[in-house]
């Protein structure tokens, strides 16, 4: 080997000096022919480098390209029907052959040496991991791999090279935790398949084979670099030294390797140690960089304000501002001269004439005024932006503007000067809800006080103090001044009725409090009788103030006065005319209620303005969001008998959009948000400004959103931490969208037909859980073949895939044969993500059956899949029937997280304190319901996020064990709120977690588990599952060395004659 080739790209500079454009991608190298991605296609070129030609141009993306041994045929994943499936062309050009119906669950892998395609797919296990598949493409048969875990494999004569597990979604440089890569090798034969990296804790993976040498790609030296290594894990030797560009994808043929760095393509000599770029030229007229039109601009729209008068509406939308009229007018776009930018929240300033908006056109996110008409420049009115801030509030005679930002600080900037002064900060979340009062002299907000509880407050402008009005015993939000400003309406929830009346019942039944909430007043001067009181002999007319009313802050909390409107769920307040307003939710569906509005005078009730309502604002008229409309009408008691005559015309608001622009103004967004939403303000102590400059070239080079995706996540990356996502956008896409279908069962094709060799188990105390072929009247067997679909014949088919598109929920007619009789039956397929779950459900079924068999009964069994809503719905649904047992798995395996960590360990933490003993029948514990067994807590390596906190805080409050493997290792929080313009999202870790003894918990690391089990690949393919095994052997023992039992009931007293002393 000659010698090695180091790399280092400096920051800001050119990855290619010879490249004149184009991002490329997942090489697949093949003797001289390199295939690639760009532009979401296929692309051919030498490779030596030259001008490339494009292989496939369907709307739709392609990508994973393999080239078969034989230099002849192309596989790709393709998403020309919408999800992603496995197709193949030949390499010279052709029609595509779909290969996979598994609904997006299947990647391309790679080819056998007996050119069979090597599919990667998650579709065909139960417990959804990734495993490999053999497809034979000259029948379309598959077989699978023999081994679970495995997603990525190279033969290396006659022994498989894999990559245990498959990619950890999250973008995290130098990853250590328990779901790391790394390879394994399995021979057919061999009991077990053995680790062939172990020795390094990082990633390891991208197999290839050369004369016996496995190749891969590791980041042992702290950057992803390619390696390699004999057949037995030994001799390693490292053949790349790129710094602080990680190699993306591999791909050897003939001594070669080809890879991605950057945006470019490279090919590593193996026997000369030499690494050359190839330099590739696009012949293309770059079709996604081109102008295009946005057509629906409301589904982008993150802000809609009415103007003053109520004659036009200030949208903000793909980060642009617009006015529209609300009934006869033109379009305007109000930030045209801030192209390039950001905008955000815009809204009319006072005057109507100007808008407000915050820009991002300086580098930071400021405020600027934006012509209304459309004419004339925009303004720059604050400069010292240094974090994000939220919408800017103008007092009412716009020579203030009350704003707040990511740094959880109030202030207050004068636009003319360009002064900006704090006046509150908040030590916990952000302050919201900023409302002025008519004469500007006052400025109501929300905080949280010391005890988190929201409460409102107050700030005096002319001397910058702040009163709080609420008590923080109960949390209130949503200020809004009566017109004259008397008068300080607010929302609380004081309003404590639980629906659920005792601890006693089924499932531990616990206190739910609906409808909390109230509407208040308070009055802003003594003496000042409600509105809503009658009139009487004392108080013949009610008053109006003369002038602006003085604000008497003397015992104001006193005079607190409840509005008469029974409680309900009710956000949004506001307060205009002589009316006040607000929406009303039911339980359990935020996000739209029911506009209501009452009148602030005797005797009034609210009325229903208008249902299905998801926000609303209030001037002279209304302006409501509802559905894909907006509505403007007249603020009143009901809104339009017609709803469509107020609805605003948005069929002519269109906008062009520019590509590159947008696409170069989302990294810098994306950016600077990572900066301010991520936990630590040093990043970790990385350089956040070189790293900035060091992607920034690469976005020059983008050609379509998928690869501005692949920018965002190398440059989060360098972060090297977990919950670092990339999703969503305005992705491109083909004009089908064909889901396939599932009959929930597998099988093989046979001479004349399709055998169903398993159907997928649902549970049997759920018959709507049932597998399609499985439901009552159906009844399929094993063993059944299907001849027909809807009358298309199965013979000759390798799979019914192909006939069961768009075919779910849908009645299909199946001819069915067993033991020479036939007949025909209908059943409703069900979706690929149906399926997944009912798959999952029967390997649910199957632990739990397990454990009923191995613990005799005595140890029960409850699986989390995650811990969000339906998991805590699972909890209860699972839990309860085995809360009695001597023991209890609890298995937090392959859990995605969620939030529930808090109510699952609070019920693990009660304890029966006393037992209840009626005159007959056993005696019951208090607390109700609560277990008094043994627990252990099962744990692997795609335990993630909250699943992960439930598993430490489950060792720490002494609940005990945890057996296993160690965890993902995700445990800085987030919430995901920090959107691009197009919608899509480059998540940033927000909050962190550490113990009481003063360390970070988790975090790059995972959980360690109190007992190691490894559920090893083949044997788990085989249906072995040492680790449930382990936790109930782990039980037993426990059980018999320390059984719980109900005391014994104590003799009764003797309360007769003779029994007295």
């Amino acid at each position: 080997m000659g010698n090695p080739f180091l790399l280092t790209l400096a920051a800001g500079g050119a990855l290619l000096a010879g490249s004149p454009g184009g991002y490329f991608r997942q090489p697949a190298l093949h003797g001289s022919t390199l295939v690639f991605v760009a532009e979401g296609d296929l692309w051919r070129v030498d490779a030596s480098g030259g001008t490339a030609q494009r292989v496939t141009a369907h709307p739709g993306s392609e990508d994973h390209p393999a080239i078969s041994p034989d230099g002849r045929w192309l596989a790709f994943n393709g998403a020309y029907e919408g999800p992603s499936e496995v197709y193949t062309m030949p390499l010279g050009g052709g029609l595509p052959v779909r290969r996979t119906f598994e609904g997006g669950g299947a990647t391309v892998a790679g080819w056998t040496p007996q050119g069979h395609l090597l599919i990667a797919t998650r579709s065909r296990s139960t417990l959804p991991e990734t495993q490999l598949l053999d497809l034979d493409p000259a029948t379309g048969t598959t077989r699978p791999i023999p081994l679970a875990q495995a997603s990525e494999g190279a033969w290396n004569s006659g022994c498989l090279v894999f990559t245990r597990y498959a990619a950890q979604r999250s973008f995290t440089k130098n990853y250590r935790g328990g779901t790391v890569q790394n390879l394994w090798a399995f021979a057919p034969g061999d009991a077990e398949a053995r680790p062939l990296t172990s020795d390094h804790p990082g990633t390891s993976r991208n197999p290839m084979v050369w004369e016996g040498r496995i190749h891969f790609i590791s980041d042992r030296d702290g950057t992803q670099n390619l390696w390699s290594m004999d057949g037995a894990g030994r001799d390693l030797r490292q053949h790349t030294f790129h710094r602080g560009w990680d190699i993306r994808g591999a791909s050897l043929s003939g001594g070669r390797i080809a890879y991605q760095l950057g945006a470019d393509l490279r090919i590593f000599d193996i026997a000369k140690g030499t690494d050359s770029p190839v330099p590739v030229r696009l012949e293309s007229d770059f079709d996604h960089l081109r102008e295009r039109w946005i057509r629906n601009p409301l589904e982008y729209a993150t802000r809609v304000r009415l103007s003053p008068d109520g004659t036009r509406i200030a949208v903000t939308a793909r980060g642009r501002a617009f006015v529209l009229p609300a009934e006869k007018g033109r379009i305007v776009e109000a930030s045209r001269d801030l192209a390039g930018a950001r905008v955000r929240d815009a809204l009319f300033m006072p005057d109507g004439k100007r808008l407000l908006a915050l820009a991002d056109a300086s580098g930071e996110v400021e405020f600027w005024n934006l012509p209304a008409n459309g004419t004339g420049p925009s303004e720059r009115i604050s400069r010292n932006g240094t974090v994000l801030r939220w919408e800017g509030v103008p007092s009412p005679d716009g020579a203030r503007i009350a704003h707040t930002d990511k740094d959880n600080r109030l202030s207050i900037l004068d636009p003319a000067t360009g002064i900006d002064r704090e006046a509150a900060r908040s030590e916990w979340g952000r302050i919201t809800d900023l409302r002025w009062s008519p004469d500007g002299a006052w400025l109501a907000f929300v905080q949280e006080g010391a005890n988190r509880f929201p409460v409102i407050r107050l700030l005096r402008l002319a001397t910058g103090a702040v009163t709080t009005l609420t008590s923080d015993r109960y949390d209130s939000w949503s200020p809004a001044w009566s017109p004259d400003g008397s008068w300080l309406y607010f929302l609380s929830s004081r309003a404590f009725r639980s629906l659920v009346p005792t601890p006693w019942g089924l499932r531990n039944p616990e206190p739910f409090f609906d409808r909390q909430t109230r509407i208040y007043a308070l009055p802003l001067r003594k003496g000042l009788r409600s509105p809503f009181l009658p009139a009487d002999e004392l108080h013949p007319a009610p008053e109006t103030p003369a002038g602006a009313p003085a604000v008497d802050l003397d015992g104001i909390r006193e005079r607190l006065v409840q509005v008469p409107v029974e409680p309900g769920n009710y956000r949004d307040l506001a307060a205009g005319g002589k009316r006040l307003f607000w929406i009303a939710e039911e339980a359990g569906n935020s996000g739209k209620g029911a506009l209501q509005t009452l009148e602030t005078a005797p005797a009034a009730r609210p009325d229903t303005v208008l249902e299905e309502v998801a926000s609303y604002d209030l001037t002279r008229k209304l302006l409501v969001r509802r559905g894909r409309d907006l509505l403007v009408f007249e603020p009143g008691p009901k809104g339009p008998a017609d709803p469509a005559k107020a609805a605003v015309d948005l069929r002519d608001w269109t906008f062009p959009l520019d590509p590159a622009r947008e696409w170069r103004a989302m990294y810098l967004d994306a950016w600077r948000m990572e900066r301010d939403y991520f936990y630590d303000r040093g990043m970790h102590k990385v350089d956040w400004p070189a790293v900035r400059d060091k992607y920034l070239p690469l976005v020059d080079r983008v050609t379509d959103r998928e690869e501005l995706s692949d920018v965002l996540g190398q440059m989060i990356g360098e972060l090297s931490a977990l919950h670092m996502f990339v999703k969503g956008g305005d992705f491109r896409s083909g004009p089908d969208h064909v889901l396939p279908a599932s009959l929930g069962c597998e099988g093989s094709p046979v001479p004349g037909g399709w055998r169903i060799e398993r159907i997928h188990e649902g549970d049997p105390d759920l018959p709507e859980s049932l597998a399609p072929v499985a439901k009552p009247g159906v009844e399929l067997q094993v063993g059944d073949v299907l001849l027909a679909i809807d009358g298309a014949p199965l013979d000759g088919l390798p799979h019914p895939g192909g006939l069961l598109r768009d075919k779910a929920g849908k009645p299909v007619l199946l001819r069915v044969a067993r033991k020479g009789r036939e007949w025909e039956v209908l059943v409703r397929p069900m979706t690929p993500q149906a399926d997944a779950d009912l798959r999952y459900a029967q390997w649910e079924l199957g632990c739990r059956r397990k454990v009923e068999t191995l613990g005799g009964g005595r140890i029960g069994y409850v699986h989390l899949r995650a811990m969000g809503p339906s998991d805590i719905a699972r909890w209860y649904e699972d839990f309860y029937p085995v809360s009695d047992r001597q023991g209890l798995v609890l298995d937090l395996r392959h859990n995605l997280g969620g939030n529930i960590d808090s109510w699952i360990l609070e019920k693990l933490l009660r304890r029966a304190w006393f037992y209840w003993k009626p005159a007959a029948g056993r005696p019951h514990p208090n607390m109700p319901e609560t277990f008094r067994g043994h627990l252990v807590v099962l744990c692997d390596a795609w335990t993630m996020s909250d699943g992960e906190v439930l598993c430490e805080g489950f060792r720490r409050l002494g609940l005990g064990k945890v057996l296993g493997v160690r965890s993902w290792g995700g445990e800085i929080w987030l919430e995901g709120n920090n959107f691009l313009a197009d919608g899509g999202l480059a998540t940033a870790a927000e909050t962190g977690v550490y113990g009481p003894e003063g360390a970070w918990l988790i975090e790059g690391h995972g959980v360690d588990p109190d007992i190691v089990v490894e559920n090893l690949p083949h044997a788990t393919f085989l249906g072995k599952d040492a680790q449930l095994e382990a936790a109930v052997a782990h039980l037993e023992e426990r059980i018999r060395t320390s059984p719980w039992k109900v005391p014994e009931v104590p003799p009764y007293p003797d309360k007769s004659a003779a029994g007295k002393p």
